[in-house]
Formats: structure tokens, sequence, C-alpha cells
């Protein structure tokens, strides 16, 4: 009977707020959280604007929005967890991480009010203001900021953190960051938590870095065709690759093993040189008549070569050593002209 008795007396305008809020949570696969506080009433219209398209946010008080999900199914009432002071819904049919995504651009760098916490070190810049000298001179410095004139502007001296992180902020000091646009607030729509088909996403999921994400699959692309291929195990992508590799490994084994087939015959008859030459030359250490003067003249014109490539080598080498000494007392003594002008 109580209960009935209450709910003769629920507006009907409260009864409409939570029958929408459970139509909306039925229409969209997604929905989340949002906290609003703190958001001037008209960046809220901009923010609703520029999301037309991508999702519909829906402002309500806390108690209608917890009645409408104690009203539905359990896993939507799992979300009155994260209900806490000024809440709104989003509704979307784009996945959690888009939303996310979305919903952080969207913020905006916004003036601090007197009696906030700052939350994160507030910093002035050293730098000129573009205000001329006056009363402002004193009331920049009553609040910490170094401020003096110079050229006829009023200038910050030196960077300064004027309030650290979690210190309530002074009236004075909250114009003065305003007058400076010193904006250390970030405003815009808080996500808390989303539902998606029974699961619960929060902003610690939700994060990602979009960089390090796509290097890592590509990376986890780059490790599984390279084991595929390690492993011989054929796919459409690695078929080439694992082909080509067969072929060289194939060749590699004949000439290795001196099996006579017509498409390495050159490999190893230039090995078969090659070595002919190595003992030739061992023979000619020992015994220079061991070899006659056919093998000499090759022996010397290889030595020849040898040798030109060396030398090229050691003059190039030589060169480079060169230049960079030059190039090294010329920086040298540029830094002594800017030294001494």
């Amino acid at each position: 009977m109580e209960d009935i008795h209450h709910a003769e007396h629920v507006p009907q305008w409260k009864k409409q707020e939570v029958e929408e809020i459970k139509e909306l949570v039925k229409k969209y696969p997604l929905f989340g959280v949002v906290g609003v506080a703190g958001i001037p009433a008209k960046q809220l219209q901009k923010m609703r604007r520029s999301l037309q398209g991508t999702a519909f946010l829906k402002v309500a008080r806390n108690t209608l929005i917890k009645r409408a999900f104690d009203e539905s199914s359990e896993d939507i009432q799992k979300m009155d967890d994260y209900i806490d002071e000024q809440t709104a819904l989003i509704f979307t049919e784009q996945n959690p991480f888009r939303l996310y995504k979305v919903l952080e651009q969207s913020k905006s760098p916004s003036p601090i009010k007197g009696g906030t916490v700052a939350p994160k070190d507030i910093i002035v810049q050293a730098g000129p203001t573009g205000f001329p000298p006056g009363p402002i001179l004193g009331e920049m410095q009553a609040v910490g900021i170094p401020a003096a004139i110079d050229g006829g502007k009023v200038v910050v001296r030196e960077t300064k953190t004027v309030a650290k992180e979690g210190e309530v902020v002074s009236q004075k000091l909250a114009a003065m960051l305003t007058r400076l646009e010193v904006y250390p607030m970030i405003v815009g729509l808080d996500l808390r938590a989303v539902l998606e088909a029974g699961s619960i996403f929060t902003p610690d999921v939700l994060a990602i870095d979009e960089t390090k994400f796509l290097s890592d699959i590509m990376l986890a692309a780059r490790q599984a065709l390279n084991l595929s291929v390690s492993a011989a195990y054929p796919t459409a992508d690695n078929i080439r690759t694992i082909i080509a590799k067969a072929t060289t490994e194939s060749r590699n084994l004949g000439i290795y093993a001196v099996v006579l087939e017509p498409d390495i015959m050159d490999a190893l008859l230039g090995k078969a040189y090659s070595q002919m030459l190595a003992v030739a030359s061992a023979a000619s250490d020992v015994n220079e008549e061991a070899i006659d003067d056919e093998l000499k003249e090759t022996l010397g014109a290889r030595a020849s070569s040898a040798a030109v490539a060396t030398e090229s080598t050691v003059t190039e080498t030589v060169e480079e050593k060169e230049e960079e000494e030059e190039n090294s007392e010329e920086e040298g003594m540029a830094g002594l002209g800017a030294l001494f002008g």
C-alpha cells in the first residue's frame, strides 16, 4: 500500500523521464555514464551539437537515472556504481573505444575558478604579457608572479609554478590566470563507464595509445610471418617467401654436396676454381716450381688486384679522416669567433 501511495505522488514528468531513459537504453547497442560537473551550460550545449551524428547526450537527475537502471536488466543495474555527482548518459552505435576517443578530443582548456583545487601544477611561463604598465604589475606580484616592466610592457621575468597540484587556488590568482589566458582546467564529458553487450568498459581499458597499438600489430604480423616461414606452414600470404627460401636452401645444399645439376654448374665451377687457386697458392709458398707459369701469372694478377683494392680502401679512410679533422678545425674556429665576437 505504501508503494502504491508513493507512486501516486510521483510527478508525471519524472515518470516520463525514467521511461525515456529505459527506451534509449533498449534502442542503442551501447551507452555510457559521463560526468558533467563543472561544465558551463553554454559549453555543454556546444558539446551536444558536436556529437550530432555520433552520439546522443541525455542529461537527467541522478535519482531518475538510478531508477531507470534499477527497472532494467541486471547488466544495466551494474552501471549504478558509476552514478556520482552530476551525471549524464551518452548513447551511440559506435564501439566503446571510438566513443572514448571522440569524448577525449572534445575536451578543451578552461579558466579555473577561485576556491578550486588545482588539477595539476599551474605554471606561468616567462615572457611578455601585452599589458601596459599600471596596477596590474602589483597585482601580479601579489599572487606570486614575478613581473616587471620591460620595453614599455609588463613581462613575466621567469617561469614560475604559482600553484601546486592539490592546492586550492585563491580568487585573486584565478582572476589573474584568466587575464593572462592561462587555462589550467580541461573541461569535457568525463566518461566513467560504458556498457556494451553485457560488458563494462572503463577509461583505463579504453585509453589506448594508437601509435603503439599499430606498431605492436605490425610487429606481431612480421613475427607471425617469420614463424610460419620457418615452420614451412604454407598460406596465401607466405607461399612465395617459403618457395624462395626453399630454392635458396636447395641451391646451397647442391653446391655444398657437389650435386652436378645444370642450374648450379656455374657456382660449382666457380667454387672449384677458387679452391684450385687456394691450393696453387699454398703449394707455391712451399715451392715456387710446384706450379706452372700460367698459374703463377694468374696468382700474381689476383694478388695485384687485392693490393689495389686494399690501397684504395686505405686512401679513402685517410681522406675521410683528414676531412673530419678539417671540419673539426673549422667548427672550432667558428665557435671561437662566436665566443669573442
